[in-house]
């Protein structure tokens, strides 16, 4: 069994990554960003979409435009920037963060108490990294958000 995130997750946390690395020095192009992930800047263009709809990023236009966290690092968790980009977190039909009425057999299925505490388990432990975490993990060189 194999527990994956989407691209639209890695890349996206990746971009709000680099943008917590700059925060508070004013809005960076989508260019840069996507250069310094390795990430298509057209792709990146979907992502950061739905991350300003879900109000983590902010846009500036003009000629010194670009884009900046919405709010501070330490503030923006990893599970606000994954739902915003695939939705409430779910490990099974019956066991998402939003009710489903999808499943006839809810009331009898043994196994959905195991499929929300597995999807209680990983939400605790994305809704408890924030952004500022990890700026410095992996790679001593690059600046800590402030």
């Amino acid at each position: 069994m194999t527990v994956r995130f989407s691209s639209k997750a890695h890349y996206g946390l990746r971009a709000m990554v680099e943008l917590a690395q700059t925060y508070g020095g004013g809005p960076v192009a989508l260019a840069e960003i996507a250069q310094a992930e390795n990430i298509s800047q057209r792709y990146l263009e979907q992502l950061v979409a739905k991350l300003r709809r879900a109000g983590l990023v902010k846009a500036t236009r003009g000629v010194q435009g670009g884009y900046q966290l919405g709010a501070d690092p330490t503030s923006i968790t990893v599970g606000e920037v994954l739902r915003a980009l695939e939705g409430p977190i779910a490990t099974a039909q019956c066991a998402s963060e939003v009710e489903s009425d999808s499943c006839t057999r809810e009331a009898v299925c043994s196994s959905r108490e195991v499929w929300r505490k597995v999807r209680q388990a990983i939400t605790e432990v994305l809704d408890s990294i924030t952004l500022a975490d990890l700026c410095t993990v992996g790679n001593k060189e690059r600046p800590a958000c402030t």
